[in-house]
């Protein structure tokens, strides 16, 4: 029999992937969360917007975790940063290479977000 917590994290995720991709144009660019949605990988996800970046986390309550990169816009493009160890991964031009490079770097067994904080990982 399926555990219930799995069920109920992907449902908290996918209620704020919903409310993320509904956000209006001053909060963030909707390519950027539309884009990051379209990968399966980031999708199960737990995101977060401030500032115009979309972050995502590995659990759905504070404190998040910080070793999923986050996507910053930049004029001309975007600045994607890794908060854990202050790297920055690159500078694309596009949305998408941006996602690129977040999936291309995403922490070793990934999975996704859980229904707690860090230490329930």
């Amino acid at each position: 029999m399926e555990s219930e917590a799995p069920r109920e994290a992907a449902e908290i995720v996918a209620a704020e992937w919903r409310r993320v991709l509904g956000m209006s144009e001053r909060r963030i660019d909707p390519a950027i969360p539309r884009a990051a949605h379209a990968r399966p990988e980031l999708r199960e996800l737990f995101p977060m917007v401030s500032h115009g970046a979309l972050y995502f986390s590995r659990c759905t309550q504070y404190p998040w975790t910080h070793d999923v990169a986050a996507l910053f816009p930049r004029p001309g493009g975007f600045h994607v940063f890794r908060h854990s160890d202050k790297t920055v991964l690159g500078e694309p031009d596009t949305v998408e290479e941006a996602v690129r490079l977040i999936v291309a770097n995403l922490p070793d067994g990934c999975g996704p977000a859980v229904d707690g904080t860090p230490d329930d990982l």
